[in-house]
Order: C-alpha cells, then structure tokens, then sequence
C-alpha cells in the first residue's frame, strides 16, 4: 500500500504522524488540567447571549475579545457560503492544472493539489490556526514611539496561543464558557478593533480554506517531475515554517506589516506573492525536467484548464468578497458595503485582464488562445486579490487592463531566461501578486492611504514576503532533495508519474 514510499520518506511521516498524535494528547490533558470558569448568572430566559453579557466575560481566555456582540446572521451566511466558494476552488485548480499537463502525468497534478486538503486541514487544526491568529504572541519586538512619546503597539512575529491548539478553545456548548463553540470574533484594521459578527470557529475555516490553496499553487511550477511522497512532507513543513507567519505578518492585528499599514485585503502578499516568491526557489534548486525547453510540453486538455478557470472565477467571489466580512474591512460605512465593493472590483477586474491578456497574445503570436484566455482570466484575479475591497470599480477596470498585459510579459520571461515553470506560477501568481499589491498602495480609496506613501509600504510587504518565502522555501527544498528526493528519475518521468507515482492511468482507451 505504501511501495511509493521510499524508507526514510516513510519513516518521516511514521514520526510526523507520532508527533501530531503526541500533541493532541498534552492538549486534551491540559484541558482537563484547566480550572473550571464560573459560569455568568443566566435567567431562564436568558438563554441567548447579548451584548450585555458578552461584556462581562473575560477577555484573555481567546485569541480575541470574548462574545463582543450577538452574531450577525447575514455576516455569518454569507461567511459560510464564501468559505465553501473558496473550497471549490481546489477542483477548480486541479482541472486548470491537470488539463495542462501531459496525459500521463494528470492523475499526479490531480493528486499533488488535492492533497493539499488533508494535509492542511490537519496542520491547521493542529497548530496553524494558532501560530496565524493568535493575539498572544510568541514572538514580538519593541514598536518605538510614537512623535508625542507614547509607546506603539509591539510588533508580532509569531502567535501562540495554546487555548487554540487543536482548536480546544471552540470545545462548549455554554454560552458562558470561554470555550464556547460560537463565541464572536473581533478583528480590526489600522485604525482599531471592530466587530465582525461571526463566530470565530467559522472564521477559522474560512481561513483555513485559504491555507489549504496557496501551497496548491505551488506545484504548479514543478509539474510533471515532483516525486509525491516529498511533496506531502514538503507541504506541511512549508505551511508551518513559512505560511502561518507570514499570514501572521499581515492579517494578525498584531503582525508588524499589518501594524505598519500594509494593505492586503484577501491575498496578494500571503497567498500569491508567497507562492510565486516559494515556486520560483523550487524552479532554482532542483532538475528542469528532461528535454526542456526543447521537447513539446503539450497541454492535454485544453477543455479541463476552461472548464477549471471557469470553476476558480466563481470561488474568487468568495475568496475575495468574502475576506470583507471575515477580516472587518469596516472603512466603509459597513462590511457588508465592502462585500458589495470587492465583489463588483472581482468582476471587473477579471474580465478586463482576460480581455488584455487576449489582445496582447494576439499582438504577439498573431492569434488568440484558449489557454491565454484562462491564463489571463486568473491572472486578472490573482491582480485585484489584495486590492478588492480597498479600490473603485474605475480603478478595478484599469488594474485589470495592466494587469492582463504585465502577467503575459512575466509569463515570457521564461522562455527568455530558461527556467522551467511548468504552468506558469511565477510569471501568473508571483507577478501578479506584486504587481496588485503595489496597485493597490496608489488605488486605494480608504481615508488616510492611498499614493506613494502607501506603495512605499506595499513595498516593504512584498520584499518581506518574497524573500523570506524564497530563503525559507530553498532551505526545506535543499534539505528535501538532497535526503529523500524531492524529484522522480528521468526513466519514471519518461514513463509518466500517474504509473510510477500512483499505479494507475487516467484515460483506459481499451
């Protein structure tokens, strides 16, 4: 069942597995270690929790403010709806993915990306959530003064918050409990702390689902030779050691990007800037695959990468939209505004990339292209990402157009300097990501930023994320390829890694 293991692969996931196991034990025996919290005095007829109530109870024993309000029911929906959109995504990717690789290699894409759900998910739960979101720091430096004397917020590197290890914190079903399943999340932005109206734990899954994607991208670089047990190892370590904190740097209330005042409304920076900055180390540090760039590289359906694009385009309203309720980007009268805001931009900004993208190919190579009509459909939306609920329909429509025809230049860029990024990760995701979050910084539309001040931050944000993620990403990639190997043997590249990765074949044509 496991012959696609190597030894020390499985050995690896053999204490990875004891580990996890391990943790999930200390947690449940330090719940039972905590002292009881006396419950609030409810009447019988207090059975809902109201604001009132919410006020009196203790702060400190979660990552945010306990039960600032009543749930929001409108928020709450919507949040759940954007959380399963974003979900979608990963077919979505896997069909954008799978159809442009070769035949014999599409169960292997199909494979590396969904992967990435189970993986995820565990580590998230585990750790991840912890490590993002949570206000008591395990890493923090000094934040200066202020110009009248007074002191700046300290600046997080790092959460920790053990209440939300294997996500215990959301454990009752007592309204009074500070483990109450559907406490209220607060989050804020630069300007402070708001209400956001939707329980924490579905906060939580809402980004998980954005954990779970973004290493997803990833493998898109280095389709068709990624040896699969090394990808799964690669992705948990990844997710924990480069993810979360940089996650942490830029969503966290606490995170010094974000106290800073860098602008990242759903992504640009943690999502595709980190995975674009991530996918070009892999390119760097291991084997092209062979043949390249001379041998044909052929997509193998051209229907399936439509069909996904369609299917990423229809999640991308979620993603983004619904990054207006899940992070309280308030600066408009009410989130639900900024909801309306980022999803109208989403839209415009989609379809005039893919307009651009299209007319720049056709400038190009003389004729338009299906795969360029995908390609400049996600670039679109990987573009307006970070600006969505920041920028005017206007500016959306203008972002879009620069962004279509700039991501069809970074994806040439290969061919000028010969690195192979099988699906085009870097020139779509890592191009694109920069490129909106430094859009963004100009376009803004938000009192007190906007303009070159603010790009000079965006800057400061896409250089942090980049190079961090890069360094770090090199260092695990290294360390993988040169112990259990992080790429397939020419012999089993030729054969197909569906057959040699999986014992199976997509298509039977027999």
């Amino acid at each position: 069942m496991f012959g696609f293991f190597g030894r020390q692969s499985r050995s690896a996931l053999a204490s990875g597995l004891a580990t996890l196991l391990t943790l999930f034990a200390i947690s449940n025996a330090s719940i039972a270690q905590e002292p009881a919290v006396e419950s609030a005095d409810l009447s019988a007829s207090e059975t809902s929790l109201d604001a009132a109530a919410a006020a009196e109870r203790p702060a400190e024993t979660t990552s945010v403010p306990h039960l600032a309000g009543t749930i929001d029911t409108g928020s709450t929906t919507w949040l759940l709806v954007s959380a399963a959109l974003v979900c979608f995504m990963m077919p979505g990717l896997a069909l954008f993915y799978g159809g442009m690789v070769r035949a014999k290699n599409v169960l292997n894409m199909f494979m590396c990306v969904m992967v990435c759900v189970p993986i995820i998910t565990i580590q998230w739960v585990a750790c991840g959530y912890s490590l993002t979101f949570a206000v008591p720091s395990a890493i923090t430096v000094d934040g200066g003064k202020n110009e009248d004397g007074s002191d700046k917020p300290a600046l997080s590197y790092l959460g920790w918050d053990s209440s939300l290890v294997f996500l215990k914190g959301f454990s009752d079903v007592d309204p009074a409990s500070p483990n109450y399943f559907g406490k209220i999340v607060t989050s804020g932005d630069t300007t402070g702390a708001s209400p956001t109206g939707v329980p924490e734990l579905l906060f939580a899954m809402f980004q998980m689902m954005f954990a779970i994607i973004t290493p997803a991208l990833i493998v898109g670089a280095i389709a068709e030779r990624v040896k699969f047990s090394a990808w799964c190892i690669f992705v948990v370590l990844w997710a924990t050691l480069v993810y979360d904190p940089v996650a942490h740097w830029v969503w966290n209330v606490n995170g010094w990007l974000f106290q800073k005042g860098v602008l990242d409304f759903a992504g640009g920076t943690v999502v595709h800037v980190l995975a674009g900055a991530s996918a070009l180390a892999l390119i760097l540090i291991l084997p092209k695959r062979h043949g390249f760039p001379k041998g044909p590289f052929l997509p193998h359906s051209i229907g399936w990468t439509l069909m996904g694009a369609g299917f990423l385009m229809v999640g991308w309203f979620g993603f983004n939209a619904g990054s207006a309720i899940a992070v309280g980007k308030d600066f408009l009268p009410v989130s639900g505004a900024v909801a309306v805001m980022a999803f109208a931009t989403t839209a415009i900004a989609g379809g005039a990339a893919t307009g651009s993208w299209m007319i720049a190919e056709w400038l190009h190579a003389g004729k338009p292209t299906a795969i360029g009509v995908a390609s400049g459909m996600v670039a679109g939306l990987v573009v307006i990402t970070p600006c969505a609920g920041h920028v005017s329909p206007g500016s959306a429509l203008v972002i879009g157009l620069i962004g279509g025809v700039v991501c069809f230049l970074g994806v040439q860029l290969k061919q000028v300097l010969k690195y192979d990024d099988s699906l085009d990760v870097v020139g779509v995701h890592g191009v694109g990501g920069a490129l909106g979050a430094v859009l963004v910084g100009y376009f803004a539309i938000r009192p007190a930023v906007g303009g070159m001040d603010q790009v000079m931050l965006q800057l400061t944000g896409i250089g942090a994320a980049a190079i961090y993620g890069f360094v770090v990403t090199a260092v695990l990639g290294l360390i993988i390829h040169k112990t259990i190997g992080f790429t397939v043997t020419e012999h089993e590249e030729e054969e197909g890694l569906d057959v040699t990765e999986h014992g199976e074949t997509a298509y039977r044509l027999n």
